[in-house]
C-alpha cells in the first residue's frame, strides 16, 4: 500500500507546483489560454492555499479523520469548480485553456477518489 500513503505528498506537491507555476506565468498562460489573468491568478492563489493545508496532513503522524474528509471534499469542491468555469469559458477560451480546465479537474476528481477510497489508510504516517 506504498502509494496510497504517499497520496497527501502527491496532493500537496502537485497543489504547490501548480500554485507557483499560474503565479510566474500567468501572463504568459492568460494569453495561451485566452482566459482571464485574474483567473489565473486566483487559480494559483487557491492551489498554494490548498497544497499548504495537504501539506499540513502529510506531516502528521497521525490525522483527524475530519480532517482528511475536508480534504476530500475540497478537491471535489475544486474539481467542481474547475468544471463549471470550463462551461462558462467554454466558447472563448483556447483548446488549451479548456484542456486545463479540464485536466485540473480530472486531476483533482481524481485525488479526492483516491483519497476517498483510501481515507482509513490516510489517517496514519508515513
Amino acid at each position: 500500500m506504498y502509494v496510497p500513503r504517499r497520496l497527501l505528498w502527491v496532493d500537496c506537491t502537485a497543489g504547490a507546483l501548480a500554485g507557483a507555476a499560474m503565479f510566474v506565468l500567468s501572463g504568459w498562460l492568460s494569453s495561451l489560454y485566452a482566459l482571464p489573468r485574474g483567473l489565473l491568478v486566483f487559480m494559483g492563489a487557491v492551489n498554494l492555499l490548498y497544497a499548504a493545508y495537504s501539506l499540513s496532513l502529510a506531516v502528521r503522524a497521525r490525522r483527524p479523520k475530519d480532517l482528511v474528509n475536508l480534504l476530500v471534499f475540497a478537491n471535489g469542491a475544486w474539481a467542481a469548480v474547475c468544471l463549471g468555469w470550463a462551461g462558462v469559458f467554454a466558447e472563448t477560451a483556447s483548446l488549451f485553456g479548456f484542456a486545463h480546465l479540464i485536466g485540473e479537474a480530472l486531476f483533482v476528481g481524481g485525488l479526492a477518489g483516491l483519497e476517498w477510497r483510501y481515507r482509513d489508510l490516510l489517517l496514519t504516517a508515513p
